[in-house]
């Protein structure tokens, strides 16, 4: 026997296991007792929010608090005058420039 006939066999022999598996489905659903579904759809209800109450606390007073205590004001009168960058600053490029550990430690003591 050629192989293009044994798969002709084999194909045709699973063609009608799954027809008679198919068969059997289809007559079993047939013949089972029958339940009627009602479905009912009722929309959900829309939950009330509770009125917006604003906090005892004064937030804003509180974070200026906060930030008075932290927050630095520098200007460019804070900087020392040595520092000027060559090149071009608009594209990104500052050029080489030094600022000495003296100068980082006057901005630092100003406030």
């Amino acid at each position: 026997m050629k192989t293009t006939d044994f798969k002709k066999l084999i194909k045709e022999a699973v063609r009608e296991v799954i027809q008679e598996e198919l068969k059997n489905i289809l007559l079993e659903a047939l013949k089972s007792p029958k339940q009627i579904v009602k479905e009912s759809y009722s929309p959900p209800s829309t939950p009330t929010q509770p009125a917006y109450t604003p906090p005892s606390i004064d937030f804003r007073s509180k974070y200026a608090e906060v930030l008075g205590e932290t927050a630095l004001s520098f200007t460019s009168q804070d900087a020392q005058p040595s520092f000027r960058p060559h090149g071009d600053p608009v594209n990104g490029n500052l050029g080489s420039g030094e600022l000495g550990m003296d100068q980082i430690m006057n901005l630092l003591n100003t406030k």
